[in-house]
């Protein structure tokens, strides 16, 4: 377990590593231009980063049952002082909140790694779980600024077999949308391979393709980093790689099973 936790947390460092690469060139003007996400500037995304790194830091201590749970009303304070902040600060500060959170994580001995036990949306995180949540947030918020100055950029390579498998496990059966009408497709990945079969009645699951004979309305086959974005609404259609394979109104479907948040 700890050995995990630990990959995890060097992946979470070559995403702060890539982040300041992406961060630091950026001139005043293009910290207060857009993000990707329509309602935030770039110096805005970075202030969340920023202000999560703060708040894992706040949430640490009874993940290791060191202290009592911090409720979600302790969370408004964090937000309101990083909201306060300058966008040039709000970049500066988030790179280094986000350092401190990431070294406070490689300091954690083994024994603490194994201790790490945290409720989130009706799980138990263990410590593997829990950077590997920050890592999703962290590794798609990074694509969010830098697709802004290149528009073939994608998410860091290194987590994306580690995230892939949130889209079926926990990102579909919890924000995907229902569609007004039912539909089932298979999902073809490729690095890593993954085979699924989406359902999308009243609910929206994920699974293993099934056994042979299993029938389905459509087949779509992507890059697991293309999935990936997908699953957190990031692969409209001018970000959608050539090498994306299938119907267009099928693609078209996927986009609005997955709107993103």
């Amino acid at each position: 377990m700890a050995t995990d936790a630990r990959a995890s947390i060097g992946i979470l460092q070559k995403s702060h590593d890539r982040l300041a690469s992406v961060v630091e060139p950026l001139t005043p003007e293009a910290l207060r231009g857009p993000s990707y996400d329509s309602e935030w500037t770039i110096a805005q995304v970075l202030s969340h980063l920023g202000s999560g790194a703060a708040i894992a830091m706040m949430m640490l201590p009874a993940a290791l049952g060191r202290a009592e749970p911090v409720g979600r009303d302790a969370f408004q304070p964090v937000w309101d002082v990083w909201n306060a902040k300058s966008p040039d600060e709000q970049a500066a500060d988030c790179l280094t909140s986000d350092s401190t959170h990431i070294r406070t994580l490689e300091e954690l001995s083994d024994d603490d790694l194994a201790r790490i036990s945290l409720p989130f949306l009706g799980m138990t995180l263990d410590a593997a779980g829990l950077v590997r949540m920050r890592l999703g947030e962290h590794a798609l918020h990074t694509w969010d600024v830098a697709v802004m100055s290149d528009r073939a950029a994608t998410v860091l390579p290194d987590a994306v077999p580690l995230l892939i498998d949130n889209v079926a496990g926990f990102l579909a059966p919890r924000t995907g949308k229902p569609p007004r009408t039912p539909f089932r497709l298979r999902i073809r990945t490729t690095g890593p391979d993954r085979d699924y079969l989406l359902t999308a009645g009243d609910a929206v699951s994920m699974t293993d393709w099934p056994e042979e004979g299993t029938q389905a309305d459509g087949e779509v086959r992507m890059p697991a980093e293309a999935l990936l974005r997908l699953g957190y609404g990031r692969l409209d259609a001018a970000h959608t790689p050539d090498s994306v394979e299938g119907d267009p109104a099928d693609l078209d479907r996927l986009r609005a099973i997955f709107p993103g948040f």
